[in-house]
C-alpha cells in the first residue's frame, strides 16, 4: 500500500509533465542538490544499481532529471548474472522508459545514457547551457526500492567553454524553483573530505530550510578522508544539525568507473568498509547506499501520506480555476457568421451594461481601495471644479486706477451724480468671462473619466480574446464621446455667456447700491467712540452741509481734479489744450475712493452669486449633454457601427494569445482531471 502511494505521485508527475514545465500542484519529491564534484551521479547510480548517467568534466547534468524508480518482481531469469547486468548488459527484468518516447523500453542502460545526452542537446544545444525543461525517466527493476528523485545540475562558480556568463545564477535559480516548494525533501550531497561549512548544497538548503526540517545530508567520499578523521561528529549532529540526519556512503572512484567496475562490486566494497572501519562498525547498519535508499523510501512515503489531503484539495481548486478561465475564453468560432453575430451582440450589451453600472455605482466589482467610475466624476464636480471656482478672486486684475478710469468714461460728457451702473456691469462681465476656462476644464476632466472607464472595460477577457474588435470598440466609443463634447462645450460656453449677457441686479442676494454706499461710508468714516448714533449717522441741514463742504473743499478740487496735477497757475491760466492721451494720475480723491470701493463691493457681491450658480449649473449641463447622453446613446452607436455582417468575421478573429491560452487551459484541465482520478482512487 505504501509503495502504491509513491506510484500515485509518479502518475501525477507524468500527468503534469505533458503540459510543460509549470506544475500547478506542489508534489512530494526528493530533490538532489550538490556541487559538481560532490558525487551526486555516483549516489544515484548506486541507488539504481546501474551505470546510466552521463559522465565527463564540467556540467554534465544540464536539465532536471525526474527519476522514478519502480520496484517490480522478477518475471524472467536473466541471461547474465547481476555483475554482467551492472556493466550495461541487458536484463529482461530491468528497463527504462522516457516520457517523451512513450512505449519504447530501453533494456540497455548505455542507450539510456545516450538518450539523456541527445535529448538534452536538443533543448540546450552543445554549448553546455542549461534548460529548466525536465527529462522524465522511469526505471523498472526488482533491485530498486520504489522512489522518486529529481537530479539537478551541480552548483558551479566559474563558467567554462561556451557556457553563459551567468551560469551560476541560472543554476541557482533553477535549484531554488524546486527546493523552495514546501513539499520537497532536499537531498544535499557533500564530499566528506571537504569542510562541511563550505558545502554549496547545504548552504543553499539552509536558505530555504533554516531549521533543517526537510533536508537530509549525504556524505560521499568517506573512504578518502585523512587517516584518523571521520564523520562521527557530523552524524551525531554536532556540526550542522539536520532533523533527518546524515547518511555516509562510499562511491566508486574515477579509476573504478574507467575500469568498468560493477556497481554490485562497489556496493559490496562499501558494506565491507563500514563494517570493518573502527569508527563506523558499530553503526554500519545506518551507513551505505542500501540504508540511504530505504530511508528515502520511508521518508517519501511518510511525506506523501501527510500531504495527500492537501494535494487533493489543491488539484480540485486548480481544476475549478482553469475551468472558469476556459469558460471565459469561450469556445472557438466554428460557425463563423452566426457565432460572430451573437458574440458581437453579447459583447456590446455587456459593455454598455457595465458602462452604465460603473457610472451609477452598480458595478459588479466595487473597489474598496480607490474611487472609480461615477464616484470620480462626482469628485471632479464637487471637489476640483467647485473649489477651483470658489478660489477665483473676483477683484483679480482689477486695479483701483482702472475702476476710476471706467467711472469717468462711463459718465460720458455729463459728470455722474451716483455710482455708474454701466461701469459696474462692464467690469463684472469681464470677471464672469474668467469662469469659462474652469467650466471647460470641468467638461474635459469629465470626458477623461469616461475614457478611463471605457479603457478599464476594454481590458476585460472578452476584448483580449478579440483584439480587432477591441480596437474598433475603442475607436467608435472615443469618437462618440468626442462628438458629444462639441454640444457639451457649446452649452457650457453659452451658460457663461448667459451670465455675462444679463446682469440681474434685482437678485435677492445682491447687495444694492444704496446698501453698498452705506457700508463704504461706515468703513471710511467710522463713528467716534463717544458719539451717539441713534438712527445711523447724525443728520445735518442742507445749509450746514454746504457750509461744511465749502470750508473743507481743496482749492484744486473739481470733477477732473485728479487728472490735472499741476499747481502752476500760469499753465492753468493759459488754458492749454488737453494732451492726445489723457490718463488719470495722482492719488484718488475721497469721492473717487468712495466710488471705487462701492464698485468693488458690488462686483464681489454679484460675482459670488454667479459663482454659486456656476458651481450648481455647469455639472448639470455636463451630465445632460455628455454623461447621460453617453449612457443612453452608446449602445445604439455601437450597434450601428459594429453590427455589420460583412466586417464581423474580421472583427471577431481571435488573437494568437487567446488560442494558445485556450489550448494550455485544455491541456491543464486534462492533466488535472487525470490527477483528480488518480488521487480519488487512493
Amino acid at each position: 500500500m505504501d509503495e502504491h502511494l509513491i506510484k500515485t505521485v509518479n502518475k501525477l508527475q507524468d500527468a503534469f509533465s505533458t503540459v510543460g514545465v509549470h506544475n500547478p500542484v506542489d508534489l512530494p519529491q526528493i530533490v538532489v542538490i550538490g556541487s559538481q564534484s560532490s558525487g551526486k551521479s555516483s549516489v544515484l547510480e548506486n541507488i539504481v544499481g546501474r551505470d546510466f548517467l552521463p559522465r565527463g568534466t564540467g556540467i554534465v547534468t544540464r536539465r532536471p532529471l525526474i527519476l522514478q524508480l519502480i520496484n517490480r518482481p522478477a518475471t524472467e531469469t536473466p541471461k547474465s548474472d547481476d555483475e554482467g547486468a551492472s556493466k550495461g548488459e541487458e536484463n529482461p527484468n530491468e528497463w527504462g522508459e522516457f516520457l517523451h518516447l512513450p512505449g519504447k523500453k530501453f533494456y540497455n542502460f548505455d542507450e539510456i545514457r545516450e538518450e539523456i545526452i541527445n535529448d538534452t542537446e536538443k533543448k540546450t544545444g552543445k554549448n553546455l547551457g542549461i534548460s529548466p525543461l525536465p527529462i522524465n525517466l522511469r526505471v523498472f527493476s526488482p533491485n530498486v526500492l520504489t522512489l522518486t528523485l529529481v537530479d539537478l545540475p551541480g552548483l558551479t562558480k566559474v563558467p567554462v567553454g561556451d557556457q553563459p556568463k551567468d551560469i551560476e545564477r541560472q543554476i541557482r535559480e533553477m535549484i531554488l524553483t524546486y527546493i523552495n516548494k514546501p513539499n520537497a525533501i532536499i537531498l544535499a550531497v557533500t564530499a566528506a573530505n571537504t569542510d562541511l561549512a563550505n558545502s554549496d548544497g547545504l548552504k543553499l538548503a539552509r536558505e530555504l530550510d533554516p531549521d533543517g526540517a526537510r533536508t537530509i545530508g549525504v556524505l560521499t567520499k568517506v573512504d578518502l578522508m585523512d587517516k584518523g578523521t571521520d564523520v562521527i561528529d557530523i552524524l551525531a549532529g554536532r556540526v550542522i544539525p539536520l532533523r533527518l540526519g546524515y547518511v555516509p556512503v562510499v562511491n566508486r572512484g574515477q579509476k573504478d568507473i574507467q575500469s568498468k567496475r560493477s556497481i554490485s562490486s562497489a556496493l559490496e566494497n562499501e558494506r565491507n568498509f563500514f563494517e570493518n572501519h573502527v569508527s563506523y562498525q558499530s553503526k554500519a547498519q545506518y551507513c551505505g547506499t542500501p540504508f540511504l535508499a530505504r530511508k528515502l523510501n520511508m521518508l517519501l512515503m511518510h511525506h506523501i501520506k501527510v500531504t495527500l489531503p492537501e494535494i487533493k484539495s489543491k488539484i480540485a481548486g486548480t481544476l475549478a480555476k482553469y475551468r472558469s478561465e476556459l469558460e471565459q475564453l469561450g469556445d472557438p468560432m466554428t460557425d463563423a457568421a452566426g457565432q460572430a453575430a451573437n458574440a458581437t451582440l453579447s459583447i456590446i450589451t455587456e459593455f454598455c451594461s457595465d458602462f452604465r453600472g460603473a457610472l451609477e455605482g452598480q458595478a459588479a466589482d466595487l473597489s474598496t481601495h480607490e474611487l472609480s467610475g461615477g464616484a470620480r466624476i462626482s469628485f471632479v464636480f464637487h471637489e476640483i471644479f467647485s473649489n477651483g471656482v470658489k478660489a477665483i478672486n473676483p477683484l483679480e486684475h482689477v486695479q483701483d486706477a482702472d475702476i476710476r478710469m471706467m467711472l469717468y468714461n462711463s459718465s460720458g460728457s455729463s459728470p455722474s451724480l451716483f455710482v455708474a451702473t454701466s461701469a459696474f456691469e462692464s467690469i463684472v462681465r469681464k470677471q464672469i468671462k474668467r469662469l469659462e476656462d474652469p467650466c471647460l476644464k470641468c467638461a474635459s476632466m469629465t470626458y477623461d473619466e469616461l475614457v478611463r472607464i471605457v479603457n478599464q472595460l476594454l481590458n476585460k477577457p472578452s476584448f483580449r480574446r478579440f483584439p480587432q474588435l477591441r480596437d474598433q470598440f475603442s475607436t467608435v466609443v472615443i469618437t462618440f464621446l468626442k462628438n458629444a463634447m462639441i454640444p457639451t462645450n457649446k452649452l457650457v460656453q453659452d451658460m457663461v455667456a448667459m451670465e455675462q449677457c444679463y446682469i440681474n441686479t434685482a437678485h435677492p442676494d445682491f447687495i444694492n447700491g444704496q446698501r453698498a454706499i452705506a457700508i463704504v461710508n461706515d468703513r471710511m468714516h467710522p463713528p467716534k467712540p463717544n458719539q451717539p448714533v441713534p438712527n445711523g449717522r447724525p443728520s445735518m441741514s442742507a445749509n450746514e452741509r454746504s457750509l461744511d463742504e465749502d470750508m473743507n473743499l481743496p482749492k484744486d478740487s473739481g470733477f477732473f481734479g485728479s487728472f490735472w496735477q499741476s499747481n502752476k497757475k500760469k499753465r492753468q491760466a493759459t488754458m492749454e489744450a488737453p494732451p492726445a492721451v489723457l490718463k488719470a494720475s495722482g492719488t484718488l480723491s475721497e469721492r473717487e475712493q468712495q466710488e471705487t470701493e462701492v464698485i468693488k463691493l458690488l462686483i464681489q457681491s454679484y460675482f459670488n452669486i454667479v459663482k454659486r450658480t456656476t458651481i450648481d449649473m455647469i455639472p448639470k449641463a455636463i451630465m445632460l449633454k455628455l454623461v447621460d447622453f453617453a449612457k443612453q446613446g452608446l449602445q445604439r452607436e455601437l450597434l450601428k457601427e459594429l453590427y455589420n455582417p460583412e466586417a464581423m468575421e474580421d472583427l471577431m478573429k481571435e488573437s494568437e494569445a487567446t488560442v494558445a491560452r485556450r489550448n494550455e487551459c485544455r491541456k491543464m484541465i486534462d492533466a488535472l482531471k487525470k490527477a483528480d482520478n488518480i488521487v480519488s482512487s487512493v
